[in-house]
This record gives structure tokens, sequence and C-alpha cells, in this order.
């Protein structure tokens, strides 16, 4: 009797995933459509949902219990997305789990009626009135790369931005096929989920079907990109050369280019965290900017809700950062303490800008904190760890709780991903949207409750750049509708 109780059990469990699994397909089908015929995005809680698998999405439901703490069913999540595509919305960015918990909160009210009421204003292409930006890639290194991917996955109708050309200092048969090679192969991202195919005659990239322009340049105001097609670009530097208004206004000075974006620190021009100061930026007249540093976009978006909530009296930064090819493989000679040093087997104590440069985005930190960096033997995935002095009492639940809700509402959604997991380390984050993976469960907190430290984990490739590209789209305006 025990023994067919057992088995009940267990063909009840498994059938019940089974119809979760058929409700994931038929949302996914839904997805897909959306993004490709309407140019509509759908994500889950800020979680992205187009390229993963059936168990990826059921997880994410189980995100929406456990950590959201807004429980909705997957197949009425997935009825919603099949008659979202008969609406007509315009191009948009639509967080259907927020839509899923509040037509479940309705209660009563039929699918379509309670979408044509929510999303009237996303319904009709008359919505969507921009043209998408043309961009240029000067450079093609780590960021560059990544930041093709990236580029090239979003294209599609109602698409943004539009990859159009990627400069180098060189260029022949064999360092095209090189580029193309790298690009498709990456040891930490893994395989391009896409096609390369390498031009040699017209000496392009034929990219997931979109023809990239390669272009040799020693210097950035010798480029005509108005002979390629190109108007009005925006060019985002990776090259790490260029780092002042004076010499990156010398790309202003090529043909066809209207913004120029530095992915790395600047001088004398705005150094942006997208989420937290882009706002604040003079679109009309500035046409150069900076996207700050990698550990920037991670430790900021942190401080901002402790000082908005808690305000803060002085800290520490601490980053225990990947090797970068800054960095020498082995011992040689390099201009920085200790950078000289073998990267791959040495933890190294260098140097970091970032505790300064955070007042940049958020001024009232000013003088306020200290920073420094150990580099150690990992080639992606960083943590900073934060020792904060705050003027308000707080305890770690509260600490938490506030990032939490910060993490789900407000400003920060795409920057903050609040972790719950107790067994997270380094490796777990890599591929992670989000500048800054805030690790809950390290959260510690004094028992006078006016000192706490924070771990924000950050893929200091991949969520940067998606940094970069969501500050590239309010440069240039191109700026979907987004119901969040």
């Amino acid at each position: 009797m025990e023994t067919l109780e057992k088995k009940a059990t267990y063909e009840a469990g498994l059938n019940e995933y089974v119809n979760r699994e058929k409700s994931a397909v038929d949302l996914m089908s839904s997805v897909g459509r959306l993004m490709f015929e309407h140019g509509v995005e759908l994500v889950f809680f800020r979680n992205h949902l187009l390229d993963i698998n059936t168990s990826e999405v059921i997880k994410l439901f189980n995100y929406a219990d456990t950590v959201v703490h807004k429980p909705v069913d997957l197949a009425e999540t997935a009825l919603l997305a099949r008659e979202m595509l008969q609406l007509g919305l315009a191009p948009s960015k639509i967080d259907i789990g927020r839509l899923a918990y509040e037509y479940k909160e309705s209660g009563g009210t039929s699918a379509v009626d309670f979408l044509k009421t929510t999303l009237k204003d996303f319904i009709g292409q008359d919505k969507h009135t921009f043209q998408p930006q043309d961009v240029v890639l000067y450079g093609f290194g780590r960021i560059g790369r990544i930041a093709a991917r990236e580029l090239i996955k979003q294209a599609g109708k109602g698409q943004q931005l539009r990859l159009r050309a990627i400069v180098l200092r060189k260029l022949s048969n064999e360092e095209i096929v090189k580029r193309a090679a790298l690009l498709r192969n990456d040891s930490v991202h893994g395989a391009f989920k896409g096609t390369v195919e390498e031009d040699l005659e017209n000496q392009a990239l034929i990219i997931n079907g979109q023809r990239v322009q390669l272009i040799a340049a020693k210097g950035p105001e010798e480029v005509d990109y108005t002979a390629y097609g190109i108007h009005d670009a925006m060019v985002i530097d990776n090259t790490g050369v260029f780092k002042d208004r004076e010499a990156l206004g010398r790309h202003l000075q090529a043909k066809g280019v209207k913004h120029v974006l530095l992915t790395a620190p600047g001088k004398e021009i705005p150094n942006v965290v997208y989420g937290i100061n882009h706002k604040d930026l003079d679109l009309e007249h500035e046409r150069i900017f900076s996207a700050a540093s990698c550990t920037t976009n991670a430790i900021a978006p942190i401080l901002k809700v402790v000082e908005d909530n808690l305000g803060i009296e002085k800290g520490h930064i601490e980053t225990v950062h990947a090797y970068t090819n800054d960095q020498n493989l082995l011992d040689n000679f390099h201009g920085k303490p200790r950078r000289g040093r073998s990267a791959a087997i040495n933890m190294v104590i260098t140097s970091t800008g970032a505790g300064s440069a955070v007042s940049k985005a958020i001024p009232s930190l000013k003088g306020k904190l200290t920073a420094n960096a150990v580099r150690v033997p990992t080639p992606n995935g960083s943590l900073a760890i934060m020792s904060l002095t705050v003027k308000k009492d707080v305890t770690r639940d509260e600490m938490n709780d506030l990032v939490r809700h910060a993490a789900l509402q407000g400003d920060l959604v795409n920057q903050i991903h609040y972790q719950v997991d107790p067994e997270l380390v380094s490796s777990d984050i890599i591929g992670d949207s989000c500048c800054s993976v805030f690790d809950s469960n390290a959260t510690i907190a004094s028992a006078d409750k006016r000192n706490v430290v924070l771990y924000t984990w950050y893929d200091n490739e991949f969520g940067y750049t998606k940094q970069v590209i969501r500050l590239a789209k309010h440069i240039a305006k191109v700026r979907r509708l987004v119901y969040y």
C-alpha cells in the first residue's frame, strides 16, 4: 500500500512538472513571436526570457514566489502572452511577471479586457516614433566583442541600436579570420549563439545576417563613415587609448559621427552610471560621454540605496577583481606597481579610482569613501566589499530589505540583482545582465546598528557592457515604451 501511495505521489509530481513545462513552451513561443514580429520584449520581474530553456522559465516562477513575493501561475502568464500577440503593441519592453501578478489581483476580469486597459498606451504603431541609431565599435577587445554580441542579439523589428562597423588598427584577410574566430568563441562566455561569416572581398563580417563593415584606421579622425552609408553614428570607444575630451573629440572630426561613448572612466566629460545619474545629462549640447568603470557601475547602485535611505558617514570599498589584459601573464615590466607580476598565479594589490569616481554619479559621497583593489587569478567575475558607517540605525534584515525593494521597484531594477543563493560564488554571476549582484546572505550589520558590510558581485565584462548599451540607447534617444 505504501509503495502504491509513493508511486501515486511520484506520478502526480511528475505530471504537474510536465504540465508546467508545456506552459513554459507555450509562453516561450509567444515571447519569440512578440519580439521578432512586433518588437516587444517580455521580461519576467526584470529577468530576460529570450534564449532560455523551459527549466529556466520554471525557476523564474519559483523566484517570483520566494524573492519577489508575488507568486503567479505559469499557465495564466502564458495565456496573457498569447493574447498580447493580438493587441497590435508598439515596440516596447514589458514585464509580464508584473502583468501576471496584477491580473491575478484584479480578479474576474477577462485577460483581453485587462490587457487592453493596462496596456492602452502601448497599443498602436504610432507610439513608436524613433529610428534606429547606427553604432560603430572603435576597437574590438573584450568589451567590444561582448558589445557586438549583444547588439546583434537585440536586432529585429523595433531595434534601437544597429551595429554598422568595427574599426581596427590594421586589416588583412588573416586579421578578419582571427577576429571572426574570437567573436565566435569565448573562453569565459562560451560560443556565440549565432552565425559569423567572413566576407573577405568586402572586408566585412556577416553576423546573424547583419553586414558589419570592418574599417582600418590609425586615428579616429581618419574615417569617413558616410562612405559606408553610416550617418549620425554613435562611436563606442573601447580601446582604452583615448580618455579625455580632446582625445575623444577626434572621433567627432570623422564624417558621420554624432556621439562618442567611452567604455572607461573619462576626464573632462560626464561620467555616467546608467540608473543613477543618466537623467541629469544635457543631451542637447553634450556629445561625448563616459560609461565610467565596471566597478563604479557595480557599487553605485548599492551606495545609492544606502545613501538615500540611511545616509553614509564614511566608508571603505575593497574590490576583489578578476585579472585583465592590462596585467602580465608572466612576470615582466609594467609601469604600475605590482601589475608586472604574473596575473595567473598571484593575488595583486593595486589601485582603483572607484571610490572617488562614484562621487561623480552621487555627488553627496564626495570625500567620504576610500578604495583599493586586489586582482585575483580568475578571468572574469569580481566582488566589491563595502564597509560603511551609516547615519541611521539599521539591522541586517532591514538593510537587505532596502536593497531588495530597490531591485524590484524603481529606477534600479535593471542594475541590482538581489541574490538569495547561500552557495553563490564568482562563476555563478558570469553572464548576469545586472551590473550589481547583491549577495544578501553575506550582509553584516554591527551590534551598534551604525556599521554595515555589504557584498556585491559583478560580471566586469558582460554586466558592464549591458550598462554601456543602456546608456547608449538613452544618449541616442532610442527609448522604447517600458512597463516595469
